[in-house]
């Protein structure tokens, strides 16, 4: 699901509740990482579950996100990050604010500090990865 999909839906469902187990579902869809994947170079820092990031660059510059996570609605986080910046070149990854649209889409307000704070780790790695693709 690309993150416009994503982002219509979370604003059609009023209901957190429904938000929740919308945002476990696309966790669940996310295909899960091959265990050699997993590794200490891909893990993401500052999460209290379990993060794994690995970018792929794919035709014309443009960065690929793959993502897993052991809890369940962290790894619906992941895929969002990894729908949001996926399939974009290094400067339009660097380029793209993520706080200003996880806050757009009301995702920031209902997340535990512990989630929210994984969340932007999250993010500053995505950056991360492009900041070191652009130079």
């Amino acid at each position: 699901m690309d993150f416009d999909e994503i982002k219509e839906s979370l604003e059609f469902l009023d209901d957190w509740e429904d938000r929740y187990k919308f945002v476990i579902d696309l966790g669940n869809e996310l295909p899960t990482l091959p265990e050699h994947e997993k590794s200490a170079a891909s893990r993401v820092e500052g999460c209290v579950s379990q993060v794994w990031l690995v970018v792929d660059e794919a035709e014309q510059q443009k960065l690929n996100f793959r993502g897993d996570s052991d809890a369940m609605i962290v790894k619906g986080l992941v895929a969002i990050v990894v729908a949001l910046f996926s399939n974009k070149t290094p400067k339009e990854v660097l380029d793209t604010p993520a706080q200003e649209v996880f806050q757009e889409i009301g995702l920031n307000e209902h997340l535990t500090s512990q989630r929210a704070n994984g969340l932007r780790a999250m993010i500053d790695r995505v950056y991360a990865e492009a900041r070191a693709r652009a130079a």
